[in-house]
């Protein structure tokens, strides 16, 4: 069992985000033990955005590869492939900024959605090619985007369910802690729900 665990919220002992991940990822390890962790700060050791010259490690395009700075990073395009193949649970603290992820979530994703490893081109369209794999997603958000007025504003939770969903896995689950930024009432209960979530929501996976 292998579990990858990235948090990339800006924030570092005030995070929600990486509260909860770090609870999931708890509970997880006293479910699996024995359980390897691979680990992520995606804010503290930032993955570089996607360009010209990275993407040309996996894409056809036409940059010039050979210096060493772009084979390094070649080299994290691959490895950051490998460990998601690798994993059997993704634990991910995804906190929304300006109604989407966090863009170092997003570079994260630019670089294992790779043509040829986490999918293929078909003459029906791409297929996802990692499939089988279970997605944990600690989704906080400042409002309440499940219903009313802010539904259409929501451009977190349903991008990542095409993202993993584009590679193949379906399994996309999240814990959510809403209204963070709406008094300390409302954003202690609830990350109080969202941490009660937890266990039951890990024990219900290792029975699925």
């Amino acid at each position: 069992m292998q579990i990858l665990h990235l948090d990339s919220s800006i924030q570092s002992d005030g995070s929600a985000s990486r509260t909860l991940t770090k609870a999931i990822v708890a509970a997880l390890e006293k479910q699996h033990r024995g359980a390897t962790v691979v680990y992520h700060d995606l804010v503290e050791d930032a993955v570089p955005h996607l360009n010209g010259p990275i993407g040309a490690g996996f894409r056809p395009l036409a940059f010039d590869i050979s210096d060493e700075k772009t084979r390094r990073e070649h080299a994290r395009s691959d490895q950051l492939v490998r460990e998601l193949m690798e994993s059997n649970i993704i634990v991910i603290g995804a906190p929304m900024y300006n109604f989407s992820i966090a863009s170092q979530l997003k570079a994260w994703i630019d670089r294992v959605i790779q043509p040829g490893k986490t999918f293929r081109y078909t003459e029906n369209g791409p297929i996802g090619l990692i499939g089988g794999k279970t997605v944990v997603v600690a989704s906080t958000r400042g409002g309440s985007y499940l219903s009313g007025p802010l539904v259409s504003m929501d451009f977190q939770e349903g991008y990542l369910r095409t993202a993993f969903g584009f590679m193949g896995i379906k399994d996309v689950n999240f814990i959510r802690a809403e209204n963070m930024s709406r008094g300390d009432i409302a954003r202690t209960s609830s990350m109080d729900n969202a941490l009660e979530a937890v266990t039951p929501f890990v024990t219900k996976l290792a029975t699925a």
